[in-house]
């Protein structure tokens, strides 16, 4: 079967019943290029609550013209879409061909039967979305379509797939699974040749075997392929093969199928922790959720794969899709780096978490789902664990424990090769039963509501929770923990052969939590909330004043936007707290210099669990001259020195003992400040931050020179305020006009700003600490030129080649 990109020639508009259309009410095309998420040009509103950041629901609807040659009835059609938010009823040439209904997983529409051949064809989607996520989900075509296309006697779509049987640095064992479909009249045999291909392109394995198909009842091929000396895939050395399949009839090929695997085993347990290919591995990982940022909800290739990139780059080396189905792209991306994957199915089982979210589906559709994560996952060596669920509610009940069980068995059917883990929210599961007990206590629920992290963990520590997640816990082969890890050093008495990892933990925790992790081989890792920042959940990571009304809320008030808790911003700028956790990680040995923002000079703070302190990396702050400010320097050294423009101004422990952290207060002053790390009197290491000055500068500078010219390409461009040495101005944001010429569009543009009524789909926008992001989207062959403007700033231009 052939699988072709059916991205460009659509258009959208918000959803017209007939009704409407008959008066002439409905609302007119517009052009789009998918992915395209059709909620972020919808105007947001403080009555749409701050889950979705401020963006109303709606009904979306898509279509596009195609041709269809007369020769094409002799073939089978499929429509792929990798998702589509949310139930998507797909109609071609006005009749309903498919529906699916949840929001993030994979499914096909077979065309054939709707097809006019030899004429223009129709397809149209229908999509809705409406108060049904605890985050940003957007709405719409939100990732990739694919035309499949193929002979009556095919490779089944998602039809072949690669597990490794055994191997070692010598030798490896693979069977690859080959499922072929006959929609002829008549039974068929064909001879499936399978070849396996290393990484430098060469045949380092061959297997033919002859299988007959009967009409409408697949047949599944099973070959075993012996390989020599294999290159194993990794986190350190991620080789990549590459299987084919082709089916014979008579003298030439009939149909063929390709896919990209690795050779790699996988154990854990509690007392050697977990083992990629016998070596034993810590993970250090980072929850994200599938927005991209400044493109909203679409799921463009190149934006999955930057993140991957630049998570990796930061120090992390699992990813966990939090909290549903990772998409294809990312899932590439992770092969190609060596970046591991807990991909994680839903936020919800039969319990709603919003008015009309996934729950009211669930009892239907969870089979199929399954299905779909896990045909999309199953030749990807990245991906590890799967998980069924994040923070279910249930989990604490004799049913939940019963859906535990029915989920994790179904996943093992389909894929018996990985491993089964949950995001369980201890507090969560008991929560009706402890907050019951809570009301009568001193304080009651505002004494709870005021330190929820220290209150999660204590209640996840006690043998009530202990006791009513057991059932849900045993069933997995690693306990997925949020905020548990009261329980990490207690369980490994009380629960000896339970493997745990830290799957959702606050990220002002690290230190302590990645000691944890250390100490304690049945724990094999922790994934932190979050590592980018995201759309929606506005406000959960933002730092208060104790007198703004607004502080004891988890949400922020609108025209609040982003989470505001990533270790990365949306623009993919690290944070403060992602070079701490990089020191901690071990794998940073200079210091790194954190500053408290001057509006929070003498002023009393309060913050909710996942926020970090409200500082930046910068020593340039217009205005604040004399203003006492808190320096943070973040170090693995015994101590470090803080010095202004070569001028002490005091040292302070650091290192573990002192949570890796010292602090100073200083009067600002224009100049350099520098932290100076020592251990054992000897310099470890150094980090500086030079004010800037002089007149402001617009800058533009281009991730790559060369692009595909292919619309899941993308060109990511970032904008600063600097000086004329490169150092960025705070406290001098304006506003920067962009304008693209050249076979390209601009698909987004915007700030880390966490609070902002400015849309990423203007042209115009304000800089955040000095910075904005414009992002390119190709749209053919040709030099793409970016323009952007500023008051009081020359024009700069940057171009890249699309290719």
């Amino acid at each position: 079967m052939r699988r072709t990109p059916f991205t460009a020639g659509w258009s959208t508009r918000r959803h017209a019943n007939s009704f409407a259309e008959i008066v002439g009410a409905a609302a007119p095309w517009q052009d789009v290029t998918l992915p395209h998420d059709a909620t972020l040009g919808q105007p947001r509103d403080a009555a749409h609550g701050a889950a979705s950041g401020y963006f109303p629901g709606g009904v979306h609807e898509y279509r596009k013209l195609f041709d269809v040659p007369a020769e094409a009835a002799g073939q089978r059609w499929l429509l792929e879409f990798e998702a589509v938010y949310r139930s998507a009823m797909v109609y071609v040439n006005g009749a309903l061909a498919g529906h699916w209904a949840t929001g993030y997983t994979g499914f096909a529409v077979a065309l054939d039967d709707h097809l006019r051949y030899g004429e223009q064809n129709e397809v149209r989607v229908v999509c809705r979305s409406s108060a049904d996520s605890r985050w940003y989900a957007g709405a719409g075509i939100t990732r990739p379509v694919h035309l499949v296309v193929g002979p009556l006697l095919h490779v089944a779509r998602d039809g072949v797939r690669v597990t490794t049987v055994d191997a070692d640095r010598d030798l490896a064992v693979v069977e690859v699974v080959t499922t072929v479909e006959n929609d002829r009249p008549r039974m068929a045999t064909v001879e499936a040749v399978t070849e396996l291909r290393g990484p430098d392109g060469d045949v380092v394995a061959r297997d033919r075997a002859p299988v007959s198909v009967r009409p409408g009842q697949p047949a599944v091929v099973r070959q075993r392929l012996v390989v020599p000396d294999p290159a194993m895939w990794g986190p350190d050395s991620p080789s990549l093969y590459t299987a084919t399949v082709t089916l014979h009839e008579g003298n030439g090929p009939v149909d063929d199928e390709t896919v990209t695997v690795g050779i790699r085993t996988l154990s854990v347990d509690p007392v050697r922790g977990l083992r990629v290919n016998g070596e034993p591995v810590l993970l250090r990982g980072a929850c994200i959720h599938s927005d991209n940022g400044v493109l909203g909800a679409a799921t463009v290739d190149r934006a999955d794969e930057r993140r991957i990139e630049l998570l990796q780059a930061a120090g992390f080396n699992a990813v966990r899709s939090s909290h549903n189905p990772i998409s294809r792209a990312a899932l590439e991306a992770c092969d190609r780096l060596g970046v591991l994957v807990m991909d994680e199915l839903t936020d919800m089982w039969t319990e709603s978490k919003s008015d009309f979210d996934a729950a009211l589906d669930f009892p239907e559709w969870w089979q199929r789902d399954v299905a779909a994560m896990v045909a999309k996952d199953v030749n990807h060596p990245s991906v590890v664990l799967y998980s069924i669920g994040n923070e279910i509610p249930e989990v604490g009940t004799p049913h939940g424990a019963l859906w535990s069980r029915r989920l994790a068995e179904e996943v093992r059917r389909l894929d018996p090769t990985r491993l089964v883990t949950n995001g369980v929210n201890g507090a969560l599961a008991v929560i009706g039963e402890a907050t019951a007990d809570l009301a009568a206590a001193e304080g009651g629920i505002n004494t709870m509501l005021s330190n929820m992290g220290g209150f999660m963990r204590e209640l996840s520590g006690s043998e009530l929770v202990g006791r009513r997640t057991a059932e849900s816990f045993a069933v997995l082969d690693v306990a997925g923990m949020n905020y548990m890890d009261a329980r990490y050093e207690t369980d490994r008495a009380t629960f000896p052969n339970r493997v745990v990892v830290g799957s959702e933990t606050f990220a002002a925790e690290i230190d302590r939590l990645w000691r944890l992790v250390q100490d304690n081989p049945h724990v094999i890792g922790d994934f932190t909330w979050t590592g980018w920042d995201y759309l929606g959940e506005a406000g959960i990571g933002r730092t208060s004043d104790v007198e703004d009304p607004d502080a004891r809320g988890l949400a922020g008030p609108y025209p609040w936007l982003l989470a505001w808790c990533g270790d990365i911003d949306v623009t993919g700028h690290r944070r403060p707290a992602s070079y701490y956790r990089e020191i901690v990680f071990g794998r940073r040995s200079d210091p790194y210099l954190a500053v408290v923002r001057p509006e929070r000079s003498g002023r009393e703070t309060t913050a909710p669990p996942w926020a970090w302190t409200d500082s930046v990396g910068s020593w340039s702050f217009a205005g604040a001259a004399g203003t006492p400010l808190t320096v943070e320097v973040y170090s693995d050294a015994e101590e470090v020195e803080l010095l202004l423009d070569g001028r002490s101004l005091g040292t302070a422990k650091a290192g573990e003992a002192q949570r890796f952290r010292a602090q100073f207060e200083v009067p600002y002053a224009p100049g350099e400040l520098t932290a100076v790390g020592r251990s054992g009197g000897a310099e470890t290491g150094r980090c500086s931050l030079r004010s800037a000055s002089g007149p402001v500068q617009l800058t533009a500078v281009a991730d790559r020179g060369v692009i595909r010219a292919d619309a899941a390409d993308l060109a990511y461009v970032d904008l600063a305020l600097t000086d004329a040495e490169g150092t960025v101005f705070l406290g001098r944001d304006r506003e920067v006009t962009v304008s693209v010429d050249g076979p390209g569009a601009l698909a987004g543009f915007g700030s880390a700003a966490p609070a902002t009524e400015e849309s990423y789909l203007d042209a115009v926008h304000t800089t955040f600490d000095g910075r904005a992001l414009a992002v390119v989207r190709p749209a053919g062959p040709g030099v793409i030129t970016l323009t952007a403007v500023a008051d009081g700033c020359a024009p700069v231009t940057v171009s890249v080649e699309a290719r």
